[in-house]
C-alpha cells in the first residue's frame, strides 16, 4: 500500500471516529439535560378530609302495591245488560258498577213471591181454624213449614238477582273495562280492577343480616323514578317472620298515606332507612379514590418549598391505603387511613404517582352532595 493510500485511510478513519465520538458525546449530554429537566407540576382539584355525623342506611328497591285492591268479577255468568261508570272514574262503597241481564231471573222471582204470598194466605186461614179448635196442631205446623220454603225459594231467587249487579266492595278508582254492553261473561271473568288510593304499601326485601335492626314503626323514606326527586315518608307496618331459604332475604313493608293519588299500584320504589346509630366519620368525594384490586387509596396532600409559574403554593402527592366504608351520594365514608382536614387529591388521579409535585387549582370541582339531584333533563 502506498504512502497515499495510508494518509487517506487514516483521514478516514479519524473523520469518522471524529463524527461517531460527537453523536455518542451530544446523545450523552441531552440524556444528562432530560434526566434533569424539571418537571412542571400536575394540575389537580383538591379538598380537605370533612368529619360528619352519619346514620347506617339501609336501602331496597321495593314495588307499590294498594292497600286494597281488587280485579272484579260476578260470582254468576250472564249477559252484560248495564254499565254505569266511565274508565277511571272514582266510585263510593256500595256504588252499582255494572249489571248482568235478569229478565228470565225477575221473572221467576214474582212466579216464588206469588206463592209465597199464597202459601202466607194459607197458613193464616188455617190459624184461624186452630183458634177455633177445628184443626189440629200438626196441621197448621206443616202449613207454616209451606211457608217457610216458599219465602226461602223467593230469598234464594233474590239472592241469584243481586248477584248479577256488581257493586264496589270499597271506594276507590276503578281502571279500564273489558267487557261490553251485551257481551256473555262466565263466572269469576275479570271485569275491571278496581284500587284505593288514599293508602300504598311498598314492599321491599332485605337480608337477612339486618332481621334484627328492622322493627315496626320505623320511618321510612321512598323516591319513585317516574315522580322524579320527591321524597315520600312512611312507616314499617308488617315485617315477615320467615326468611326467605333460597334468597336468604325476608320481606318487610311500609304504608304511605297518598292523598295526592301519586303513588300507584305497580310503581317501582328506591327504599331507604335509618338503622343503628349516629357515628362520627371521616367524609370525602367519591372521585377521590382510586379503585384497584389490591387496594383503595388516596393521594395525600402535603406543602413543600416553591411555588409554581402563577404563585401558587406546590405540594407533594403521596399514595395511601385507606379502608373505605358506606357511601351516600358524591360521599364516601372512610373507616381507616385518614384524618380529618387532611387534603386529598379529587380529581387528576389518573396522571398521578405517589412522590410528584402538583398544583391545586379548584376552579373546577367535582360534585360532592351527601343527597346528588342530577338534572335528568
Amino acid at each position: 500500500m502506498s504512502k497515499r493510500m495510508m494518509v487517506l485511510l487514516l483521514v478516514t478513519v479519524v473523520a469518522f471516529g471524529g463524527l461517531f465520538g460527537v453523536k455518542w458525546f451530544s446523545g450523552i449530554k441531552m440524556a444528562e439535560y432530560f434526566d434533569n429537566m424539571p418537571v412542571p407540576p400536575t394540575v389537580v382539584s383538591a379538598t380537605a378530609a370533612k368529619a360528619d355525623a352519619w346514620i347506617t342506611e339501609v336501602t331496597a328497591v321495593g314495588s307499590v302495591a294498594a292497600v286494597q285492591g281488587a280485579q272484579l268479577t260476578t260470582a254468576v255468568p250472564g249477559i252484560v245488560d248495564h254499565i254505569y261508570f266511565k274508565n277511571g272514574s272514582a266510585v263510593e262503597t256500595g256504588d252499582v258498577i255494572l249489571t248482568l241481564d235478569s229478565a228470565t231471573d225477575l221473572a221467576q222471582l214474582k212466579s216464588l213471591q206469588a206463592a209465597e204470598r199464597l202459601a202466607e194466605l194459607e197458613r193464616d186461614r188455617l190459624k184461624a181454624l186452630w183458634q177455633s179448635k177445628s184443626i189440629s196442631k200438626s196441621e197448621l205446623d206443616q202449613r207454616q213449614t209451606q211457608l217457610e220454603q216458599a219465602q226461602a225459594n223467593a230469598a234464594a231467587q233474590q239472592a241469584r238477582i243481586d248477584q248479577k249487579i256488581l257493586r264496589a266492595p270499597f271506594a276507590g278508582r276503578l281502571g279500564i273495562r273489558s267487557v261490553n254492553i251485551g257481551q256473555y261473561v262466565e263466572a269469576g271473568d275479570p271485569l275491571i280492577n278496581l284500587q284505593s288510593l288514599d293508602k300504598v304499601f311498598i314492599d321491599f326485601m332485605l337480608p337477612e343480616q339486618r332481621f334484627s335492626n328492622v322493627q315496626a314503626g320505623m320511618p321510612v323514606r321512598a323516591q319513585m323514578d317516574a315522580l322524579g326527586d320527591k321524597v315520600f315518608e312512611g312507616e314499617i307496618t308488617a315485617i315477615e317472620p320467615m326468611i326467605d331459604p333460597d334468597t336468604r332475604n325476608f320481606r318487610v313493608q311500609a304504608t304511605f298515606t297518598n292523598q295526592e293519588k301519586q303513588l300507584r299500584p305497580g310503581m317501582s320504589a328506591r327504599v331507604s332507612l335509618n338503622v343503628g346509630k349516629q357515628q362520627d366519620v371521616v367524609v370525602v368525594p367519591r372521585t377521590a379514590i382510586s379503585y384497584r384490586p389490591y387496594g383503595n387509596s388516596v393521594y395525600v396532600l402535603t406543602p413543600i418549598d416553591g411555588k409554581d409559574a402563577e404563585g401558587k403554593q406546590q405540594m407533594l402527592s403521596k399514595q395511601r391505603f385507606v379502608r373505605t366504608g358506606e357511601t351516600r351520594g358524591d360521599l364516601i365514608a372512610i373507616d381507616e387511613g385518614l384524618s380529618v382536614d387532611e387534603q386529598v387529591v379529587t380529581s387528576g388521579l389518573l396522571k398521578l404517582r405517589s412522590g410528584a409535585n402538583v398544583s391545586i387549582n379548584n376552579a373546577v370541582q367535582p360534585d360532592a352532595n351527601i343527597a346528588p339531584t342530577p338534572d335528568n333533563g
